[in-house]
């Protein structure tokens, strides 16, 4: 897949493994259990994995009026890495509540959403049909959620404040240009809209075109090609020759809808993994959502929780476990024989967690 750029490096001295589990609401509450019997099955490869289970969610709301607790946010910065499941935010305006996920990358600085996009190969050590990675930049854009309600002669006007900055567009070209370094065809695409918006689109592009000029990088991504593409012609294009990128970077918007639509072109939202990163921490995050439909049938798909935890385990330098686990259940996919609905398939929850378990 990639050689991620290790948060923490990982040592034989280590004696244990801190990773906070936060599963959330909805599905989150059956993925997250399914990819810690993972963690828990790789045994010498890791250091043993104590876990810390930790609050947040909209349930979490109702019951306390706060979706993110603070001794959950405490509780984490003693931790070497986490997983997330998923939460169920209204879509409609409650006095109070913000979406836990999206304070929880403010709160820890998680500044890059990391996100794999890999078709499994018919046969192993074949060349995988779509292989890409979305880097999207997690802070700012309008996720700031700076938002207001305007009452004119017209009628009210909603209005939200877009930011991008200089800062966080490097940082996070950076973190794009490190990881196609690590990958065989070393290519940056820039995802932008700055024929239109071209104070904002227009400083986060030139920001990332820049960082192979940066004095501090010395020349260390001379060999990364840079591409870059309007955000509408890359929808169309992603869908039509996906074979053409490598390593997207994108506002945090933009990044948002990339990614999930390119989950279409692996088959679910229910195999994509993701991490939440910053330079001295990670949080494995499966891309799909809570999923309330299915919430509580058994019938969830775990493949993305699991691969998330392996993409967490990368980021933390444990790349052969990793590797088992990217392998195990790929070997799922590629046999078809155990797959929840989503896919295609009749089986349970549990049913995929013992079929990887038995790969591993």
């Amino acid at each position: 897949m990639f050689r991620a750029p290790i948060r923490r490096m990982a040592t034989a001295a280590r004696q244990s493994l801190k990773i906070g589990l936060i599963p959330a609401d909805g599905i989150g509450k059956e993925v997250i259990p399914a990819a810690k019997k993972v963690l828990e099955a790789i045994g010498s490869d890791i250091p043993k994995p104590e876990f810390v289970p930790l609050l947040a969610g909209w349930e979490v709301f109702q019951r306390t009026g706060s979706a993110l607790p603070e001794e959950t946010v405490e509780a984490l910065k003693e931790c070497d890495g986490a997983l997330f499941g998923a939460v169920s935010s209204p879509t409609r305006r409650v006095t109070g509540y913000s979406s836990p996920i999206v304070a929880l990358r403010k709160e820890l600085d998680l500044y890059a959403n990391v996100r794999p996009v890999v078709s499994v190969a018919a046969n192993p050590g074949d060349k995988p049909a779509i292989d890409l990675v979305v880097v999207r930049e997690n802070t700012e854009c309008l996720y700031v959620k700076q938002e207001q309600i305007v009452a004119t002669e017209n009628g009210r006007e909603a209005r939200a404040t877009r930011l991008i900055t200089e800062s966080a567009s490097r940082r996070i070209g950076k973190m794009a240009f490190e990881l196609a370094l690590g990958r065989p065809r070393k290519q940056v695409t820039i995802i932008h809209k700055s024929n239109v918006l071209s104070l904002t689109d227009g400083l986060f592009r030139e920001t990332v075109r820049a960082v192979p000029r940066l004095a501090e990088v010395n020349g260390r991504y001379d060999s990364v090609k840079i591409e870059e593409q309007i955000v509408d012609s890359a929808v169309y294009r992603l869908f039509r020759e996906p074979q053409i990128y490598d390593v997207m970077v994108a506002p945090n918007l933009y990044g948002d809808i990339l990614s999930d639509a390119a989950a279409a072109l692996v088959g679910s939202l229910g195999l994509v993994p993701s991490v939440n990163a910053s330079d001295n921490f990670v949080m494995g995050e499966p891309v799909h959502g809570s999923a309330p439909d299915i919430e509580g049938k058994g019938i969830a798909n775990p493949l993305a929780a699991i691969r998330s935890s392996a993409l967490m385990l990368r980021f933390l330098g444990y790349s052969a476990p990793a590797d088992r686990i990217d392998r195990a259940v790929d070997q799922v996919i590629r046999e078809g024989e155990v797959l929840t609905p989503d896919l295609g398939g009749k089986s349970s929850t549990q049913d995929v967690l013992d079929a990887v378990l038995k790969k591993l």
